[in-house]
């Protein structure tokens, strides 16, 4: 069942939602040993929240629009009480006083969260295998990634494990895992979803979305965590957008843009680039006007990104200094302690974003580097904003390969780096963008159409990833 239909069902009455939660920890018991989808499973959590749902519509209550629904989040969002780890041993111990801002807006909504899913450390990775407690593993063929960060919650939703799932977007870390689990996701607009008790990366980059099933589920979950917050300095005072009112309005006299640079990057698979060419086939026949468009400056989104967002980085990471809170490692003194706790609490991937984080904001290097990436990013906002003029929505693959082997390119950053070639120019933009599940390659893996949408322009994105996903082969 969707996430949709387990809502409207335990709404009416006709399932309880106890009943719902106790079906998905039977598939986690069954499947999570193999996967390890989940850094740790909400089990009697989730049995209480259900009973209070069953008890509210008992009631005669209305529990939310989220009713019952297992709901997955990713262990980089703050849950009070619970360990929030972010997959790095530095966090050990950390149990949060307060909840994200998603996450009490999703058990105010009657969802249920049924467990923290793993990630790359601190979301930095394309894998989910630079996680301290282990790699997850793709439902769809165990052997291969599922995609990163954000990948335990792609798998943890692919699998069944969860209704839906909440992940977190910097470069590509929705989009990416749902490209190559075979689900959808969603990076909103910047600012679209409140960044509150998310455990930053990179602040200007970092935005959460949902992982789902369906383009309509997507939608739900995307109204229920939307809205400003006056707890995050960046949140938009606009007003949540009706985003299921307009998913199925179809793309009649919508004009939508193949973007060359993404449909052309370096590596994209030929069954992922003929999969865009499909796509844009069925929304012709569906009404929409196609044609190819060029952004420019979306080819130096990737060397932009690794630099700005090590950048911030390298200045978000400096609060962990084994003084206040998770892991600490003792020494003679207060700067060996600080050294012996970043050294063991870090992994590889971090340190190395850190580092390239900090020489690129070093005296003497900031305007060659920092400075010149920020330079770049807002000629790639200018060229998406042209592209704009004459389009409503654009198109793209979402990852330029599907799911690799496990370990075929952690020894490789840059190769592993490249798997974000197609998503991190709109992330820079701040724009909002969609992975929608189009087919699978020879191999029987998924393939991910990324449709994208000027700020704001979910409404019109929703539609598009709405056609495309009923086209589906």
């Amino acid at each position: 069942m969707t996430a949709v239909d387990i809502a409207w069902a335990v709404r009416a009455g006709e399932r309880a939602a106890g009943d719902v939660v106790e079906e998905h920890l039977a598939r986690i018991e069954a499947r999570e040993p193999e996967l390890h989808a989940f850094n740790h499973v909400l089990a009697n959590e989730a049995r209480a929240a259900a009973d209070a749902v069953d008890a509210a519509v008992a009631r005669g209550d209305d529990p939310g629009p989220l009713a019952g629904v297992p709901v997955a989040l990713k262990d980089n969002m703050c849950t009070r009480g619970i360990p929030t780890t972010c997959s790095s041993k530095i966090l050990e111990g950390w149990r949060p006083p307060y909840s994200a801002t998603v996450v009490d807006r999703v058990v105010a909504a009657g969802g249920v969260p049924i467990g923290k899913t793993n990630l790359d450390e601190f979301a930095m990775g394309s894998s989910t295998e630079n996680s301290a407690f282990g790699p997850t593993r793709n439902p769809r063929r165990p052997d291969r990634v599922p995609g990163g960060s954000s990948g335990g919650s792609a798998a943890a939703v692919a699998a069944g494990l969860a209704a839906v799932g909440l992940g977190s977007d910097t470069g590509g870390s929705i989009r990416q895992p749902a490209a190559l689990s075979g689900v959808v996701g969603i990076k909103p607009t910047y600012g679209v979803v409140s960044r509150y008790g998310l455990i930053a990366f990179a602040s200007s980059l970092d935005q959460i979305g949902p992982l789902t099933q369906s383009v309509a589920d997507a939608a739900l979950l995307l109204e229920v965590i939307a809205g400003h917050d006056p707890l995050d300095s960046t949140s938009i005072g606009e007003p949540v957008p009706l985003l299921r009112e307009v998913v199925d309005a179809g793309v009649d006299g919508l004009r939508v843009g193949i973007v060359e640079e993404l449909a052309d990057a370096e590596g994209v698979q030929p069954d992922v680039a003929a999969a865009v060419e499909q796509a844009a086939l069925a929304l012709e026949k569906e009404g929409a006007t196609v044609e190819r468009v060029s952004v420019p400056s979306a080819a130096y989104g990737l060397s932009a990104y690794y630099l700005i967002a090590p950048a911030e980085a390298s200045s978000n990471l400096a609060r962990y200094d084994g003084v206040r809170y998770g892991l600490r490692v003792d020494g003679p003194d207060a700067a060996t302690m600080n050294a012996r706790t970043r050294d063991a609490g870090f992994g590889p991937e971090v340190k190395r974003r850190i580092m390239l984080g900090t020489y690129a904001l070093s005296a003497g290097y900031y305007d060659a580097y920092y400075g010149q990436a920020q330079r770049v990013r807002t000629l790639i906002i200018r060229d998406f904003a042209r592209a704009y003029e004459r389009f409503d929505a654009l198109l793209g693959p979402t990852s330029p390969t599907t799911a690799f082997e496990l370990g075929a390119k952690t020894a490789d950053p840059l190769s592993m780096y490249l798997s974000d070639v197609c998503t991190v120019p709109t992330s820079l933009a701040g724009h909002p963008a969609a992975s929608v599940p189009f087919g699978a390659d020879a191999d029987g893996l998924p393939i991910g159409v990324q449709v994208l949408a000027p700020a704001l322009g979910e409404p019109v994105m929703f539609r598009v990833a709405r056609a495309i996903e009923e086209a589906a082969p």
